[in-house]
Formats: C-alpha cells, structure tokens, sequence
C-alpha cells in the first residue's frame, strides 16, 4: 500500500523526490514557499530578448555520469551552451578560468612547459596550506590570486579569505593548456526550453501548493503525512534551537538594454573587492539566441543573509560545521519520518547534478 509523502519545497532535490515517489505509487503533495516552482533553478521567458531570464543566478548543468545525464534528459532538451566566463580586473580582460592564454595574457608565456615553470617560480612554499589564501598561494602565487582570487571570494562571503576553507576553491580548475571550459565534465548544456519546463514535467499529475510556509504549522503537518522531504534549512526547522547557521544571499539589478549584445559572453567576474558586485551576466548567451535587438543583464551582489531572505550559500567555516554537528544529531532523530535533502538541507554546496544524485540514493532508501 502506497505512503502518503508531503515534499517541502519544489526545487530538485523535491521535484525528483516527488516523481520517483509517485511513479513507484505513493502519494505525494508538494508545498512550496514561493509563487513558483524550481526552487533557485527558475527561469522565465523574456520575450524582448528573445531569451530565458535564470532569475536567482546563472545554472550550467554538468556531469560526467551518463546515468544523471540520461535522467535529466527525460524531461527536457539541452543546447550545447558551454560555460566560458571572462575576467575584468581593473579594466583589463582575462580568460578564466586560470588557463594558458590567462597566463600568456598576464605573463607572455605561450608553452605549457614555460607556464610550469613560471608557477613553480611565483609559486609561494606552504607545505600544508590550512585555508583557502594559503592554498591559492601554495598553487599559483600572489599576482594570480589578487588578479583573479582575493576580491571576488571576499565579496562573495564577507569574510577574510584566511578565514575560509581550501575547500571553496579546489573546485576552480587551473590548466596548462588553451583550454577556457570551465567545466571538464563530459555532458553540459542549458535546457532549450528554459529550467522550468524541468520541473513542470516532473511534477505533472503532483499537487502543487503555492504561498505555504511548512514551518508555520511545523507539527500538524508532520501529523498529516507519513513521511516528510524537508528542502529548507535544519535550522529552521529546528526553531534555531542550537543557533543560526550562517548563509551568504544575493541581490540582482537587471537591466533591459537596447543593444542586441552588451559584453559579447554570458558572464563577466569583478573581482576587485571595490566594486560591490561580483559578475554581470547577459541571459541569452545561454540560449545562444541573438536574433533580438535587446538583451538583458543582470548584476550580481553579494549580501549578508537576514531571517526572510532567501539563503543561496550555506558558509563554510569550522565555526558552521560545528553548529551543523548539533543539527544533525536532532536530523538523526527524525530518521524514517522526516528526511533532510538539498543544498539547505544538507548544508553543502552542491551543484545540480549532485542534487539529483543524492536524491535518487536516499530514494533507492526509501523504496527499498
């Protein structure tokens, strides 16, 4: 006999939750804070531009696994858009990420054997770099990381880079070749139909209830259903009980330009910490659309998060972890009612491909 299963929340992590759930025969009704669905990932279509607005910021979907690919592909068709950003640093322009013509641009060097050499000269000597400005300087020196590092990372967490985890940038490829792919992975693209149509395919034939705060009648709800997917924050859900985590929040300014093309690629990182905001992004380079006579931009600001804004970043310093450690002991007791996914559910950041995959493990949990 089929469970009855409420999913808080509709971005990925509770749009896949809920499909599985219902298409293996299980109940499920959806709720959702906000007045759409697709969480962060939600787009809307800007007809003057000819192209999809990523409203709460630019998403690429990546991934090396043919499995997640071939998942993903069951509810849309992907453009064969790959993410090439580029850098402006007190005016002059970089390829990004850290690549050889980066360091032919900065330094002349043109082979990758004398790019190696070169790094191995600037390259600071901290055996065991133990925060994020350590590391960077340990892997490429001062000049790269106060071109294309410092600024940028203090603006995007408010916090002193020493202060921060390796961990944050190891994801940040640097390469010895001609190579300006920011990602590696094999699979890459942005839907053709816009991220919403994911969604709205994953959830057809699903109740879906819009304006809802699932915290306001924590309890009843708990009462009503026999299991809970929880995608918002533990320590919310918790009442804050062991303290609040920290999260960084965002705030966009876009603007409808009457030019067909404004900076001639889909994202430009400001990584001087001078100027408030870390990136400008132009919406229809990730379409590949340029048949409109307007485009549309969006400038990206960092901001501390308040209680009511929405947490894009969970911060991760030893301070959070330790908090987290609290939460995820009272987690554990919720174990086989409530379940606790997502990137705020978890407290990590995870691209989308990594949502969808802890989705579908915790899912082979649930149906046995």
């Amino acid at each position: 006999m089929g469970k009855r299963y409420l999913i808080v929340g509709s971005g990925l992590f509770g749009s896949v939750c809920a499909r599985e759930l219902t298409d293996a025969g299980h109940s499920c009704q959806v709720i959702e804070k906000r007045d759409h669905i697709g969480g962060n990932c939600y787009t809307r279509k800007i007809e003057e531009a000819g192209c999809h607005e990523h409203v709460y910021g630019p998403h690429i979907f990546h991934t090396n696994s043919t499995e997640l690919w071939n998942y993903i592909r069951r509810f849309t068709e992907f453009n064969h858009f790959s993410y090439r950003p580029r850098v402006n640093f007190k005016g002059s322009y970089y390829s990004f990420p850290i690549n050889l013509m980066t360091l032919n641009q900065l330094w002349g060097v043109v082979t990758p054997e004398a790019a190696k050499a070169k790094l191995a000269e600037v390259r600071e000597d901290i055996p065991d770099p133990a925060n994020l400005e350590e590391w960077c300087l340990s892997q490429v020196g001062r000049e790269l990381y106060e071109t294309f590092v410092r600024g940028y990372t203090a603006k995007q967490w408010h916090h002193d880079p020493k202060d921060l985890p390796a961990s944050l940038i190891k994801r940040l490829p640097i390469r010895l070749r001609y190579d300006d792919n920011y990602f590696n992975d094999q699979y890459q693209g942005i839907p053709k139909e816009g991220y919403t149509k994911i969604f709205e395919r994953m959830l057809e034939g699903i109740p879906v209830e819009f304006g809802v705060d699932f915290l306001e009648d924590r309890d009843s709800w708990l009462e009503k259903f026999d299991h809970v997917i929880y995608t918002g924050s533990p320590d919310s859900f918790f009442g804050y009980s062991e303290g609040p985590l920290e999260y960084r929040s965002l705030r966009f300014e876009r603007e409808l330009l009457d030019t067909p093309d404004f900076q001639g690629v889909a994202a430009v990182n400001y990584t001087e910490e001078q100027i408030p905001y870390t990136r400008i992004v132009e919406h229809k380079h990730f379409d590949l659309s340029f048949s409109k006579e307007k485009t549309l931009i969006t400038k990206e600001y960092p901001s501390d998060w308040k209680l009511g804004d929405i947490e894009f970043y969970p911060v991760n310093t030893g301070e959070n972890q330790a908090v987290f450690a609290k939460y995820k002991s009272l987690m554990k007791e919720m174990e086989g009612k409530v379940v606790f996914g997502g990137r705020l559910g978890e407290y990590r950041y995870y691209d989308m491909h990594q949502v969808i995959a802890a989705a579908l493990k915790r899912l082979k949990v649930l149906l046995g």
